[in-house]
């Protein structure tokens, strides 16, 4: 299972990239091998403004539908457009091209309560 180091991530099995005011999102390799095959990916929140673990979007697998929290409070300025035609790269890639949506954080000092690698390995064994 890879668990980038460089990334924070979330109890809720998402992995956040940090870079200035913008944070990338996506769900873990964990969490994509769990779900098994993705078929779709919604989220009809660009644009808002969210808080922290407020659900922004859902994921659909063959199997079953999740949704998704917001990992931190602040603006959705981009989706990722490419997973409308594509949701399957999310199970390919789930830390580059099956990232999910670029957040413009409003309250940076939530990334301190993001868990890191080790934290993240120790929640999913």
């Amino acid at each position: 299972m890879n668990i980038p180091a460089t990334l924070k991530y979330t109890k809720d099995h998402e992995w956040v990239s940090i870079e200035g005011n913008i944070a990338t999102v996506g769900v873990t390799d964990f969490a994509q091998s769990e779900l098994g095959d993705i078929v779709f990916v919604e989220i009809e929140t660009e644009g808002e403004v969210m808080g922290k673990e407020e659900v922004f979007g859902t994921i659909e697998a063959v199997k079953t539908v999740s949704d998704l929290f917001m990992p931190l409070s602040g603006e959705i300025v981009e989706f990722n457009a490419g997973l409308e035609s594509n949701p399957e790269a999310v199970n390919k890639d789930p830390y580059g091209d099956g990232w999910m949506i670029k957040i413009a954080m409003s309250n940076p000092s939530e990334v301190d309560s993001l868990l890191d690698a080790t934290g993240y390995k120790a929640l999913v064994g």
